[in-house]
């Protein structure tokens, strides 16, 4: 595959320099079954970055440089990214700082991830071996580690261990997928933005762990508290609207619709005979099961929806069969206890319904997401 390792500058040229030769003489030569290549992603420089650059490429003949406006990280990746992808031909992205910070003899070890089938790999300083500057003052390194606690905290992603940080290599398909929401994001903000989308779009993500190297040349370029309020004000927004428009939100109204369904079917059949709540709840809830698994098909999962008749029957019956299963033991068995110990006198039946309900709803969200229909690693 060609990998493309990009790296945005702004007055880096010292470091950059020293960067482009370490790829180039000590970790380039250990990959063989991947074509290296380095992008950096000049924001106009007044340093003279860009021209250094040029100078090297007369000596490295894989190396590239993509001049643009500085209009902040996230827009220099985009931007880069799109030229990696549509000039050079790249299968595989590198994001990297110039700075030094970030290892680059972990290289090799992201590539390995990639070749096992990851989309993305994440560079992560708090997890299994990865680290953080020990020289760091105490209140940078609790801003750091809380940092990336809240994000995940706010986010309830907690299988990712380092969101803040930029040292990740991704596959084309994954930028992609995901350009045309990412062009909002031009700061820092970007990496938590980008990595939040591809997990969210099933991307399957792997974790490198690396030490947080001391920058030795030049200054940061984060504003903190630009950043913080960024940071802050996205994640709770992503957070809000996955909750309420993502698929547990969709998921709340198919189930809503389904409620109104099945209670007017089972008022109608206790007020009109004496067959007990439990079989009544069963019966009444046929119906809604079949608009239950129409709804979500079609919107709640529909990124995951049956592609043939064939594919939407068995899909169906397996629908059936999990929601029956919660209906019969949990919400019918329920409603059965309540009326076998407290009778059936009105608003008994009523209360069963929606107190059995409740409980039910947890079971066939778990079913429905992970066993109807559950994500399909990207290929």
């Amino acid at each position: 595959m060609k990998v493309v390792v990009i790296t945005p500058t702004y007055n880096e040229k010292g470091n950059v320099e020293k960067l482009i030769n370490i790829l180039e003489e000590e970790v380039f030569p250990k990959i063989k079954n991947h074509d290296m290549h380095i992008l950096v992603a000049d924001d106009n420089s007044p340093d003279g970055t860009a021209d250094a650059i040029k100078k090297l490429m007369q000596k490295w003949k894989n190396l590239d440089v993509n001049v643009g406006e500085k209009q902040g990280l996230g827009a220099a990746y985009v931007r880069a990214m799109t030229y990696a992808v549509d000039k050079m031909n790249a299968d595989v992205m590198f994001q990297i700082d110039a700075d030094l910070q970030h290892d680059p003899a972990k290289i090799p070890q992201f590539l390995e991830k990639i070749d096992q089938g990851y989309d993305m790999v994440i560079g992560t300083r708090y997890s299994d071996g990865g680290s953080i500057p020990a020289g760091w003052p105490i209140q940078r390194k609790i801003f750091s580690i809380l940092g990336n606690l809240v994000v995940r905290t706010i986010l309830l992603k907690f299988s990712i261990h380092d969101w803040t940080g930029g040292f990740r290599v991704l596959r084309k398909e994954v930028f992609l997928k995901e350009k045309n929401e990412l062009t909002s994001f031009k700061g820092y903000t970007f990496q938590v933005s980008f990595l939040n989308k591809a997990v969210r779009d099933g991307f399957k993500v792997a974790e490198v762990p690396f030490h947080f190297g001391e920058r030795s040349i030049g200054d940061s370029k984060i504003a903190p508290m630009a950043y913080i309020t960024d940071l802050l004000k996205y994640v709770i927004t992503a957070s809000i609207k996955e909750k309420l428009f993502g698929t547990f939100g969709k998921f709340l109204v198919v189930g809503g619709t389904g409620f109104i369904i099945q209670l007017i079917v089972y008022k109608f059949i206790i007020g009109s005979s004496n067959l007990p709540l439990g079989l009544a709840n069963l019966l009444s809830a046929q119906l809604a099961i079949f608009s239950n698994y129409n709804l979500n098909n079609l919107w709640t999962f529909k990124h995951e929806k049956s592609s043939n008749l064939a594919s939407y029957f068995v899909k169906m019956l397996g629908f059936f069969a999990t929601s029956n299963v919660g209906v019969l033991i949990i919400q019918s068995g329920l409603i059965q206890l309540g009326e076998i110990f407290f009778g059936r006198n009105y608003p008994l039946p009523y209360v069963y319904f929606v107190l059995a309900t409740g409980v039910l709803l947890i079971y066939n969200f778990s079913m429905y997401r992970f066993v109807i229909w559950r994500k399909k690693p990207h290929q």
